[in-house]
């Protein structure tokens, strides 16, 4: 029963990732007022609104005007519930738990929103670089997770001066800009929560990513190595490689 729960609590919060997703590139209320169909403007009843269900009720579609609803209400929800599950296998009713649904949550929204939108709301980043360097203060947490405040403000500082310094040279030398600062602050966040020496990792990972997923487009030529991606998915998926392989890295340094 308590694994359902668990499951049941990932969909509802994955159900208000996908309320962020779309509100917050439109600079909407995340809190208040009801949801509402993007074609038809009706307001969603509750009903119509309950994770996974609805979706397979109305057969992926509006019950007003017949509009196809984006799969991605229903891939937001499954992820967020699957990882909720995930996470409280691993490590239990503990403080490390409550963590990482936090961090799963922003995860999943700025994953969506930048690779749509090409931008990573501030409102996410910051919370995330307040939470993981104020979460370093707790004698109580995993150290072999998580770092102490001392390494935790290094790494923020380290995770926004490296993607900085790369926006700066590129700028001098090709007198543009190759990155954004969204994803010097992501990066930033990442340090306070994980500390430095998580910073390099973090970066080989998700330029091994971002290489993985472009090299179709450049051997097609569809895409250059100048053309635009956005890089937060995957400093996301560079981070969760992180935690996962955290074990094994340290192993192989020692």
């Amino acid at each position: 029963m308590l694994f359902t729960a668990v499951f049941i609590l990932g969909a509802l919060w994955g159900s208000f990732c996908n309320v962020c997703i779309y509100r917050l590139p439109n600079d909407q209320n995340v809190v208040t007022g009801r949801s509402q169909c993007p074609e038809c403007k009706t307001k969603i009843n509750w009903y119509d609104n309950i994770p996974f269900l609805s979706y397979i009720f109305l057969k992926g579609k509006c019950r007003s005007c017949k509009t196809k609803i984006s799969f991605q209400y229903f891939l937001v929800e499954g992820i967020t519930a699957f990882a909720f599950l995930f996470i409280f296998l691993s490590f239990g009713l503990t403080t490390t738990t409550l963590l990482f649904f936090v961090l799963i949550i922003s995860f999943i929204i700025i994953f969506f929103i930048d690779l749509k939108h090409f931008i990573i709301p501030n409102q996410i980043t910051y919370s995330l670089m307040m939470i993981g360097f104020f979460k370093s203060f707790d004698p109580f947490l995993d150290r072999s997770i998580f770092p102490n405040y001392f390494h935790s403000l290094i790494g923020g500082i380290a995770g926004y001066s490296i993607i900085w310094l790369l926006i700066f040279f590129y700028k001098k030398l090709k007198n543009k800009d190759g990155m954004g600062l969204g994803d010097a602050k992501l990066l930033s966040a990442f340090g306070f929560w994980f500390g430095w020496i998580s910073i390099p990792f973090i970066l080989i990972f998700s330029s091994l990513t971002a290489l993985g997923f472009s090299l179709p487009s450049l051997i097609k030529k569809s895409k250059n190595l100048e053309t635009e991606i956005p890089f937060g998915p995957h400093l996301v998926i560079g981070c969760i490689l992180y935690v996962v392989l955290i074990d094994q890295i340290f192993d192989f340094l020692i």
